[in-house]
């Protein structure tokens, strides 16, 4: 493959800031737990179902031990040393509280509640590591499609059409199935319960809902004879639950970003970045790869002028992910093909961004957007569009590639738009397969200028990110021009900070030695 002359100083000095940015806010909120933290820990102990009023009992649970100031402490000690005095499950404790007829309160042996929750959570952990042994066996087995995979989405609103649908995307083409989430869910502070028929915009986001898609994967990948990948949408401000039931039903893919949720959906800076590490945690020990938003940057900001953004919030999101205990090739880094068709040579700069992105990152598992902001009701010139951005795509060989659809600017996409995206994506990967290793690029020429371009303005401002510090440079509006504070937001009140016995057991069990 052809490289571009970048100078690898730049990359290891604009990387190191991002390190040391990534640790300087990991440090600041490991004082901290949140309200769904703890509700995510009480569903990886085996508690899940609803009270009579429809409540989800980890809801419960949590708002019973905020009520009698007991969540600092730790959810989990507490709720296994009721069921060893009571003999009761997890499930069962969870029930009694319901309906009034159990009391929570601290262990009256911390370091015997703590090794029995330790046991119980393993137990979860096996099932998890199972999930992902099972998926690493038919990926052995059956196989799966050469990247750049095909990602595509389904969004009826109702989990049984969208099991439909998926099917049919499969028996189209598509290597993975994201399943749009409600409008609006990512503001619930609640996950719903079972399977849910009817959400606006997308399907609501619940483990019933990820059983009922994995099952219908599952089985149409037997069928077709290749592993189908299943996307939900880890983010907002129930991301640790997503996690935990996404890791439970064997999802493969999450978008997980450490800043969307603050910048486009205006949730609190420290309620998302503690959230954002335990999910990932989660995500990292399922095998689970993560999406990140970098994209949604060049739909508010514009793509040519904010290219250096975008690295730059790429290169701290994996730091993140580092922390968290992801690696490379669970890291789906975002970033899209965004730029205005009008703008001349646009196509060398798309090109120069993605390229720079695939280099900067050799390792990842990159997931590039289609164009959006620019699309029209015009499909003809929305096709041709479509078509660019898929010889970009395989050209720099991205890993994750969203289908673009040439009604994207019209209505949600119907079976046959999707199929057309298909087909076009499919037309451009073979037609152009070895083209990247069959081309080079021009020393000095305008491709590679630009990238080194935007490689510097990346270095300067993470450089100046650190030196003002992550929250103070989300409040300047540094990334997709949107500016919030850190008081500001949805979900401050579900931070808590952690008194000096908090325990949890998962961080021990899931992240390697050298991280906990």
């Amino acid at each position: 493959m052809s490289q571009l002359k970048l100078d690898q100083g730049q990359i290891d000095r604009a990387r190191d800031s991002a390190r040391r940015i990534a640790r300087q806010v990991f440090d600041e909120m490991s004082q901290y737990t949140t309200t769904t933290v703890e509700r995510a820990t009480l569903r990886l102990l085996g508690i899940d179902g609803i009270d009579e009023n429809y409540v989800p009992l980890p809801n419960v649970l949590v708002d019973h031990l905020q009520a009698k100031n007991l969540l600092q402490h730790g959810a989990a000690p507490i709720v296994v040393a009721a069921m060893q005095e009571h003999n009761m499950t997890a499930q069962a404790v969870a029930e009694a509280v319901s309906k009034g007829t159990l009391t929570l309160a601290l262990p009256k042996d911390a370091d015997a509640a703590r090794k029995a929750t330790e046991a119980q959570a393993a137990i979860m952990c096996q099932h998890i590591a199972g999930q992902r042994a099972f998926r690493a066996k038919q990926i052995e087995t059956m196989g799966e499609a050469p990247t750049p995979w095909l990602y595509l989405i389904v969004a009826t609103g109702n989990i049984y059409e969208d099991v439909v649908q998926a099917r049919a995307a499969a028996e189209q083409g598509a290597d993975i199935i994201a399943v749009i989430r409600s409008t609006g869910q990512s503001l619930l502070d609640y996950v719903p319960y079972g399977a849910t028929t009817e959400g606006f915009g997308g399907t609501y986001a619940t483990q019933e809902n990820f059983k009922l898609m994995r099952a219908a994967l599952d089985e149409v990948g037997e069928k077709l004879g290749r592993y189908i990948r299943l996307t939900n949408y880890c983010s907002g401000l129930c991301m640790p639950e997503i996690a935990a039931m996404g890791a439970i039903e064997r999802l493969d893919m999450m978008l997980n970003d450490s800043m969307y949720g603050i910048i486009f959906r205006d949730i609190n800076m420290k309620r998302t970045f503690i959230d954002q590490f335990f999910s990932r945690m989660v995500n990292a020990y399922a095998g689970i790869i993560i999406n990140t938003g970098e994209d949604n940057y060049l739909t508010t900001a514009d793509a040519y002028e904010a290219a250096h953004t975008v690295l730059a919030s790429q290169l701290i999101n994996e730091q993140f992910a580092y922390l968290s205990g992801l690696q490379p090739d669970q890291m789906g880094l975002g970033h899209a093909f965004e730029i205005n068709p009008e703008l001349e040579n646009g196509f060398l700069w798309e090109m120069a961004h993605a390229q720079l992105v695939r280099q900067v990152f050799p390792d990842a598992s990159l997931k590039y957007m289609p164009p959006t902001k620019h699309m029209t009701g015009n499909i003809f010139k929305g096709q041709v569009q479509d078509t660019l951005f898929n010889i970009v795509s395989t050209v720099t060989n991205q890993n994750i590639h969203l289908l673009g659809m040439m009604t994207e600017a019209i209505h949600t996409p119907f079976i046959q738009d999707r199929f057309l995206a298909i087909q076009n994506a499919k037309y451009v990967f073979g037609t152009m397969k070895d083209l990247n290793s069959e081309i080079e690029f021009k020393s000095g020429g305008k491709i590679e200028t630009r990238a080194q371009e935007v490689l510097a303005e990346t270095e300067k401002i993470l450089a100046e990110i650190e030196a003002m510090g992550l929250s103070a440079a989300i409040g300047k509006g540094t990334f997709a021009e949107i500016s919030r504070t850190p008081t500001g937001g949805k979900g401050l009140a579900g931070v808590i900070s952690k008194a000096a016995d908090y325990y949890n057991p998962f961080p021990q069990l899931m992240l390697p030695t050298q991280t906990a």
